[in-house]
């Protein structure tokens, strides 16, 4: 679904993605790990279309789409989320997640003048909507909480409900386990699992947690100073001697700091 060839992302002399390669192929929970300031998460930022890059070329099921910005990429069901999860504050999870879908009726002036039967009904069909995705992910209970409230962990059930409420095709995730104690993970994880094996999402991960990636990602692929080092199951990364040094610096004696 998502090819990558030579990426390359400067800032100033510093490079952060040098020479990045990878896919990744439809229907596959994706992990993506690698030391802190790999560059992961400039990785996602210039795949999402956040920054633009250097030089590189980047396809999404064979069309270029190297350079387009976010709004575009939405609308070709790419998305995603980030490390701090993004939420109106002031409106309830309910609200925050009826105002995803683009093109609604009520934001035209002629609409609101002329066309307030087209525009209930369709606020009706996004409630019912978003009221069924807060069912899937377990926190029905928080429709009318204001979002600002809840936690950091329903925060980042609500992103990934906010990809519930289009056609994503793909998702990526930014460290979706940063600040999430374990049993709202656990939930999390469920939901990833079951958009992807019902719903036919392609996730990408980034996550240093190696239990949650080891427990969804297949295959998982190691980044260190802006290069792709390895790719393959999580038993493969753990075992490769470069993904090892790249992350402690000492070799195989010490593997067992990375989960081995």
């Amino acid at each position: 679904m998502i090819v990558v060839d030579d990426l390359h992302k400067h800032f100033g002399g510093f490079h952060a993605v040098d020479g990045a390669s990878l896919e990744i192929a439809q229907g596959t929970i994706t992990g993506l790990i690698g030391p802190n300031g790999a560059g992961k998460t400039t990785l996602f930022n210039v795949i999402a279309g956040v920054l633009k890059p250097t030089s590189g070329r980047v396809t999404m099921a064979g069309e270029d789409i190297t350079g387009l910005p976010p709004h575009a990429l939405f609308h070709k069901g790419l998305l995603r989320t980030f490390q701090i999860a993004h939420e109106f504050s002031s409106m309830t999870c309910r609200e925050n997640l009826m105002i995803v879908p683009g093109d609604q009726a009520g934001e035209t002036l002629w609409n609101t003048w002329f066309g307030r039967k087209r525009i209930a009904d369709q606020e009706r069909a996004l409630r019912a909507k978003a009221d069924e995705v807060l069912e899937f992910l377990t926190v029905a209970h928080l429709a009318d909480h204001k979002a600002g409230q809840i936690s950091g962990g329903q925060k980042k059930l609500l992103e990934l409900g906010r990809t519930m409420m289009v056609d994503a095709r793909i998702v990526f995730l930014d460290e979706v386990g940063a600040g999430v104690n374990r049993t709202l993970l656990n939930t999390i994880g469920d939901a990833i699992i079951r958009l992807n094996q019902e719903r036919g999402y392609t996730f990408v991960v980034i996550e240093h947690d190696m239990e949650f990636i080891g427990r969804l990602c297949d295959p998982v692929i190691c980044m260190a100073e802006g290069k792709v080092l390895a790719q393959g199951t999580l038993d493969e990364i753990k075992a490769n001697e470069q993904v090892i040094e790249a992350y402690l610096g000492t070799g195989l004696k010490n593997k067992d700091k990375l989960g081995a």
